[in-house]
């Protein structure tokens, strides 16, 4: 099983909620803590709604990870996009429950990449992960991520402010990046 990256779309939000709600326990520990109608359709059709709307404005790029017979894998958004001096992005991605240690994430993630660097022409890709996600932290080496920092009480999760390691990747040199 392969795996691909699409634009989200508002018709992705009832497979979206029930995939969520299977991998609810799976995600709870890497997440803020979530209101009950985040888990709903309705919910997640209003968080695809706002997800689309930073695409308009430029700010993000939410993607669907779908393996290539249509199966929904998870999700994979480039947020925070800065133009100007910067030229950066941040990185933030889960996969369901049932389909983790498969490789998707690593996929995912290298294809997200690429896209911040040959479409969207960015110098960096940042993203961070809790200290003892080892396995987000596998799926961003095995992509080319370098781990350059240490955030302490970063990002609350699950309830509580906890620290992150921090990753980044660079634009590859303008000679070998493809073009689209």
């Amino acid at each position: 099983m392969d795996t691909r990256l699409r634009l989200l779309r508002v018709d992705d939000a009832a497979m979206l909620a029930a995939v969520i709600t299977a991998s609810a326990e799976h995600l709870r520990p890497w997440e803020p803590t979530r209101a009950p109608a985040y888990f709903t359709e309705q919910g997640q059709h209003d968080v695809i709604v706002q997800s689309l709307a930073a695409e308009r404005a430029g700010t993000a790029v939410p993607f669907v990870i779908e393996s290539t017979d249509g199966e929904l894998l998870g999700r994979i958004t480039l947020s925070g996009i800065t133009r100007g001096a910067l030229q950066s992005c941040a990185m933030g991605y889960w996969i369901r429950a049932d389909r983790l240690r498969q490789g998707h994430a690593s996929r995912a993630v290298a294809a997200a990449a690429g896209h911040a660097f040959d479409v969207l022409r960015l110098h960096r890709v940042q993203a961070e992960t809790l200290p003892e996600n080892v396995g987000s932290q596998r799926a961003l080496e095995s992509a080319g991520f370098t781990r350059y920092g240490f955030a302490p009480e970063y990002i609350k999760i699950d309830g509580a402010w906890r620290d992150h390691v921090m990753f980044q990747l660079l634009a590859p040199p303008p000679a070998t990046r493809r073009t689209r």
